[in-house]
């Protein structure tokens, strides 16, 4: 419950979805976000999760990975099928594996268990800052060798077959393919995707440029993200 001393947060404030088991954390996350301005609501399952997030139409989801039942995973792939809320995916030190797992289902960011409640906030304050997928972008279609790249319809394609990459995979992609010839580091990257103020683990990028170039490679194997030892990233030839 709110403090008396908190404003209630007013009906255009951004909506976050808090998904945790565990109650009390749920319960105390939520005020926290209130506190900061937000509208939330609270599932303490995976089904209700999916319910409220396909009903209520969050703009940000903080999932736990480690849900009974239907767990983090099932969620954060379910929301995926309907909705591109920006997801950040709570999960504990040993859940390394599953996390890697659900950054590939869609998820955005994650934070690992205990966490600070006002980095919680500041994360999803970054994600909110970042341009909506719906946004329309005044860029012309760049074509770099078999790959083809739609900023306005945030449309992929290799060899004219579609795609289908996460929001954080098309943004990555978007910051490398501007300047093709340039090797970002990845704190460049975090910058330009995450936002100046995001703080966390910049190894985060390698996951997503890692399941990047899966994607791209399964429709054809093409160094289309180089490594650039010692530096970070380039946008390869592509074909």
């Amino acid at each position: 419950m709110m403090s008396a001393m908190s404003p209630a947060p007013v009906a255009s404030a951004p909506h976050v979805l808090v998904v945790d088991d565990e109650t009390v954390l749920a319960g105390m996350v939520a005020n926290y976000l209130q506190r900061a301005g937000f509208r939330t609501s609270v599932a303490n399952d995976g089904i209700t999760a999916v319910e409220r997030a396909l009903a209520d139409a969050p703009d940000v989801v903080v999932l736990d990975l480690g849900l009974p039942g239907m767990d983090g995973l099932e969620v954060c792939h379910e929301i995926r099928r309907h909705s591109d809320c920006y997801i950040i995916m709570l999960t504990a030190r040993n859940e390394e594996q599953a996390l890697l797992v659900g950054l590939s289902a869609g998820a955005d960011d994650y934070m690992t268990k205990p966490f600070s409640a006002r980095e919680l906030v500041a994360r999803v304050q970054v994600l909110l800052r970042r341009p909506r997928a719906d946004r329309v972008v005044e860029e012309p279609v760049r074509e770099i060798g078999a790959l083809r790249i739609d900023p306005a319809g945030r449309r992929v394609a290799v060899n004219g077959t579609d795609v289908d990459l996460t929001r954080t995979e098309f943004d990555l992609l978007g910051v490398l393919s501007a300047r093709p010839n340039t090797a970002f580091t990845r704190r460049q990257l975090v910058d330009a995707v995450w936002g100046e103020d995001w703080v966390g683990d910049e190894h985060l990028v390698d996951v997503h440029i890692g399941h990047l170039r899966r994607k791209l490679a399964d429709v054809a194997d093409l160094p289309f993200v180089d490594t650039v030892r010692g530096v970070g990233y380039r946008m390869g030839a592509g074909g």
